[in-house]
Order: structure tokens, then sequence, then C-alpha cells
């Protein structure tokens, strides 16, 4: 079962409150404290995301079961953690980018 998580969008300005993921070399806000559910993610420009992942914006879902989710689809970036007890995986579908 999937449930929405929030969007995220890409920015070269800081935000207040950026949390940075050295895996990626990306800066990211909460989205919990955004009214619209909300992500904004600032790029270092030596970040190892490249390509739709970082050009575009993304949609982010809940899912019970990320392989089931990853089957079959374009993988934009595996499976990481960003942080402790989260993982997620990116893919490409129907000219978007999801987040699961």
């Amino acid at each position: 079962m999937l449930k929405f998580s929030h969007v995220g969008i890409t920015t070269d300005d800081p935000q207040p409150n950026e949390t940075y993921v050295p895996g990626t070399k990306v800066y990211v806000t909460d989205f919990a404290n955004h009214p619209y559910k909300i992500e904004y993610l600032r790029y270092e420009a030596d970040s190892p995301v490249t390509g739709p992942l970082r050009d575009l914006p993304h949609f982010a879902f809940e899912t019970d079961d990320l392989a089931r989710e990853l089957e079959g689809q374009e993988v934009l970036l595996e499976p990481f953690d960003p942080m402790p007890d989260l993982t997620v995986a990116f893919i490409l579908k129907d000219g978007a980018v999801f987040e699961y």
C-alpha cells in the first residue's frame, strides 16, 4: 500500500533548518514542517546525484514493500539509508521521479 509523503523540489537557495546528507552531498529540509509537505533539496556541485533525480521534482510515497515498488522499474538511485531507520530509493516512471 502507498501513502503520500511529500513533494521534493530542487533549489539553489539555502533554506532554514537544512540537514546535510553526506552520502548524496545534498542539504534537505523537513517536509513534515512545511504546510504543503514540500522538501527542498540543495545539491553540492560535486554531488553524485545527476540527471532527472537532480533536475526534476519528485513525488514521495511510503510503502510497506520497497522491493515490490522497484521491481521492473527504471531505478535512478538504488536503496540507501539517508538517516537511521529510513531506506529510500528513486525511480523514473511515466516521465516523473518517484521516491519510495
